[in-house]
């Protein structure tokens, strides 16, 4: 069992290599560019609320840089280096090294260069910070940057969102036995939760294309609603158009039954909107960029779905094909709301 320099040494150190200098000394030092800003985020993972203590441990190595990736796509920085505070029960070889070849091969992935951290016994818990770049603007009001910003959505904005949604949710229900799924969509659900993909490319794509953006962390109703408080307006979302993005459902030819039933339906509904886990992009972009927008999903192979637009009315308001309002109760994710379960 390495002890805790040792365990540093063996499975974090690299040679510096964007980073004028790496692990090894008290500080870290990162060379930005003229013209460029440093974007920074830090999340936390602890076992038991964001992941089931026996998950594949390469794959948490992935979703744990993951998460902070999609902090700087919805940012539309580009990643270049990050941190790593890691809490361990005990130092194990067989959980160290395959955690650290699925952490590394995504940071190799985005050209993310890990430059330091710190290690103690404790609780399973993962902490990174990760550091990225993104050109500055002097004539952009009101903050001189050309990141992405959850403030700037305006009346008829379209709201879109990227790729799917709600199947990272319905894997957790069907792993706490509260869905049924065959194996093989389980399995295609299981991995959007385990090992979500981060939009990077999109995001950096997205400067001066979008006017605001956030990720789907914690459910598309709550992180659309940052961008919604933030921008000062409010949004009608056609509900119609957010039930295929959940790929699963999809996935059933002619539907199932698990789908067909009120239950289904309303499962359904709940993973898509409130379902959270999906580290998808939400953003908003004037009219006028719906041919860009076409060409950049065609581009990234990516889709890219209109589902709202934005009104100068205060609120989220859902509604049907017909225009008829949607009631709901749906909440996305709220670690302070909720007694237990995964996020």
């Amino acid at each position: 069992m390495p002890g805790e320099f040792e365990l540093i040494a063996r499975y974090f150190t690299r040679p510096a290599r964007q980073a004028v200098l790496g692990v090894g000394d008290d500080c870290a030092l990162l060379q930005i560019a003229p013209g460029m800003q440093l974007a920074v985020s830090t999340d936390m993972l602890v076992a038991g609320r964001h992941f089931f203590p026996g998950v594949d441990p390469f794959l948490l190595g992935h979703k744990c840089l993951a998460v902070n990736l999609s902090d700087l796509a919805a940012c539309g920085a580009r990643p270049l280096a990050f941190s790593l505070a890691l809490a361990l029960p005990q130092a194990e070889d067989a959980w160290l090294e395959p955690f650290s070849k699925g952490l590394l091969a995504l940071a190799d992935a985005h050209g993310c260069e890990l430059i330091g951290g710190d290690t103690t016994r404790g609780p399973l818990t993962i902490c990174i910070t990760v550091y990225g770049e993104v050109p500055a603007d002097a004539a952009a009001r009101p903050v001189p940057t050309l990141a992405l910003l959850r403030s700037g959505a305006l009346p008829g904005d379209d709201v879109y969102v990227s790729g799917s949604l709600g199947d990272a949710a319905l894997a957790l229900l069907a792993l706490q036995g509260r869905f049924q799924l065959p194996d093989h969509l389980l399995h295609a659900a299981r991995a959007r939760m385990e090992q979500p993909t981060p939009r990077v490319a999109l995001g950096m794509a997205l400067r001066g294309i979008a006017s605001a953006c956030a990720d789907v962390s914690d459910g598309l109703l709550g992180d659309l609603d940052h961008i919604l408080a933030r921008s000062h307006c409010g949004a009608r979302l056609e509900v119609d158009k957010v039930l295929p993005l959940l790929a699963a459902r999809q996935a059933y030819a002619g539907g199932a039954a698990q789908f067909d039933s009120d239950y289904g339906a309303r499962t359904a509904l709940q993973c898509v909107l409130a379902g959270g886990d999906d580290y998808e992009l939400v953003f908003t972009a004037p009219v006028q960029q719906r041919s860009t927008l076409a060409a950049l999903s065609d581009t990234l192979q990516l889709p890219l779905t209109c589902i709202a637009t934005i009104e100068a009315a205060p609120g989220l308001r859902l509604v049907d094909a017909q225009g008829h309002a949607v009631p709901h109760d749906f909440a996305s994710f709220d670690h302070f709301a909720v007694a237990s379960g995964l996020q």
